[in-house]
């Protein structure tokens, strides 16, 4: 029991368990939420949410390293961003908080509302909506109504928003926000544009005076947006440009998202805590652009895509065969349900990581991509056994 592993005190809603430590409760998820509303109250700092289709880890990633250069910040572990995870990350800030920065998961609609109800975000950031969740959310329009639910906590609160102002739909969904901050390629309070991804992706700063160039250590184009927004936030707050930079350069992803790995003579993309239509396309055309020849695409099946899933993976497929491929090896899922010829499949991850290693590989360039529940790292393992 918690109690006999160091626990001051058990909050339980089963009659059973009974005792002065044991605090009952009618039911434990809503304690701790409200809990965890009641802490949030006692600060007056920013609280900064970031949901959308993509990204929204990494972008949170990159934020808290930037401003953890000025502020102390209290920032979601890891991937914890639901009904659980949410309430755990505000009950673990202290009374030395300057800063909060709170990662939205949502997969179906009234989610992201009533995180916003626990956390009261001050400021907020919607990286995308993409096709993402689709059997929760229903249609591309649902997934907008549904991360859109930040913008309107934010519009009733007079709160602010860092908006992508590339996305003209993002900039429709905002307004009526009583203070809006735009990034992008073009107009923004920060801009920038891609140098080059040879792999790492590398950004030329436009417009943030200080910085001329970030070099970056994640893989793909389709970070830039994920860097402009944390540059901007970061700005805002008034960190100083060159701990901005720094902060951004500094950062190497280890949690299975936009990593660069090298084995031997190998280069991985790494890519496998999720995937969704968007993603994936993103990924396969950033992959396509490097000059080389030898490249070996590993894709996991698309997970919580509804009655859309079998079109999603026959498109994914068609878009694969536009490109010139070493080997393409699909995995799971409804890879299976579909024709994939001329391309290799196997029902588990681990299968094809055996197939890698009886290839023995060498100077090749490996995308390595899937949603979380196909287990992708499993084929990682097969390169380096």
């Amino acid at each position: 029991m918690a109690l006999e592993a160091g626990a001051a005190y058990v909050v339980s809603d089963e009659n059973k368990y009974q005792g002065e430590n044991i605090l009952p409760v009618s039911d434990v998820l809503n304690a701790l939420q409200l809990l965890a509303h009641f802490h949030r109250r006692k600060f007056s700092i920013p609280f900064i949410a970031i949901t959308g289709s993509n990204g929204k880890t990494t972008t949170k990633e990159l934020l808290h390293a930037a401003l953890s250069k000025k502020f102390k910040t209290y920032t979601t572990e890891g991937n914890l961003n639901n009904h659980i995870g949410i309430p755990l990350t505000i009950l673990k800030i202290k009374n030395d908080a300057e800063m909060a920065v709170i990662e939205m998961g949502a997969n179906h609609l009234k989610e992201i509302e009533s995180y916003c109800k626990i956390a009261e975000p001050t400021h907020g950031v919607i990286t995308n909506c993409g096709k993402a969740h689709l059997e929760g959310f229903g249609s591309e329009e649902g997934v907008r109504k549904g991360k859109g639910e930040l913008y309107d906590w934010l519009r009733s609160s007079a709160g602010s928003a860092f908006v992508n102002s590339d996305l003209h739909y993002l900039t429709e969904m905002a307004n009526g926000i009583q203070s809006i901050f735009p990034y992008g390629t073009k107009e923004g309070i920060v801009t920038g544009q891609i140098k080059s991804v040879n792999p790492f992706l590398e950004v030329a700063i436009q417009k943030l005076e200080g910085i001329t160039s970030i070099q970056t250590q994640l893989a793909g184009k389709y970070n830039l947006p994920n860097v402009l927004c944390a540059a901007a936030v970061a700005h805002h707050f008034q960190v100083p440009a060159f701990m901005i930079r720094e902060s951004i350069e500094a950062y190497k992803p280890s949690n299975s998202r936009s990593q660069v790995i090298r084995k031997n003579s190998n280069t991985i993309l790494f890519d496998a805590y999720n995937a969704n239509p968007d993603s994936m396309l993103a990924a396969i055309q950033n992959f396509s652009e490097i000059a080389d020849s030898n490249k070996v695409l590993l894709l996991g099946a698309m997970k919580e895509l509804g009655e859309q899933s079998l079109v999603e993976h026959q498109n994914l497929v068609a878009e694969i065969k536009k490109y010139p491929w070493k080997k393409v090896v699909l995995v799971g899922g409804d890879f299976a349900n579909i024709p994939h010829d001329p391309f290799l499949y196997f029902a588990h991850s681990s299968e094809a990581g055996e197939w890698l290693q009886k290839e023995k590989m060498s100077d090749t360039y490996l995308l390595i991509k899937g949603s979380r529940a196909t287990q992708m790292e499993k084929v990682l393992d097969g390169l380096e056994m």
